[in-house]
Order: C-alpha cells, then sequence, then structure tokens
C-alpha cells in the first residue's frame, strides 16, 4: 500500500463549502483504479488548511511504472 498526502490550502471563510463539496468527491475518489482508503483531517494551527490521506495499491503504481 502507498500513501498519498495533499495539503489542501481553501479560501478563509470557505470551509463550509467545501466540507460539503467534499463530501460530494468522495465517492468519485472511491471509484478511482487501486484505490484502498482516504482520510481528510483539517489542521488544528491553520484552519482553512486541510490534509488529505489517501492509501493507493501498490500494484497501480508497478502497472503504472
Amino acid at each position: 500500500m502507498i500513501l498519498e498526502v495533499a495539503i489542501l490550502d481553501v479560501v478563509p471563510g470557505q470551509e463550509s463549502d467545501f466540507q460539503a463539496s467534499f463530501a460530494q468527491a468522495q465517492n468519485i475518489i472511491a471509484s478511482m483504479p487501486g484505490y484502498v482508503s482516504h482520510d481528510l483531517k483539517r489542521c488544528v494551527e491553520k484552519p482553512s488548511r486541510y490534509i488529505l490521506l489517501g492509501f493507493v495499491s501498490k500494484r497501480l503504481y508497478e502497472l503504472v511504472g
């Protein structure tokens, strides 16, 4: 399994809109080839920053790479 990390900076004041949009996007993320799981965390120090942790199959990287 491979861990992918994305830092997502949201325009301050639009966090609620981002969270609602991300809730809808989760189905798209979960349908991607090699998907295992993901987790979205909100930064404590900067509330408009989120960290997306995604686990994908190592096999996917072997096929692509």
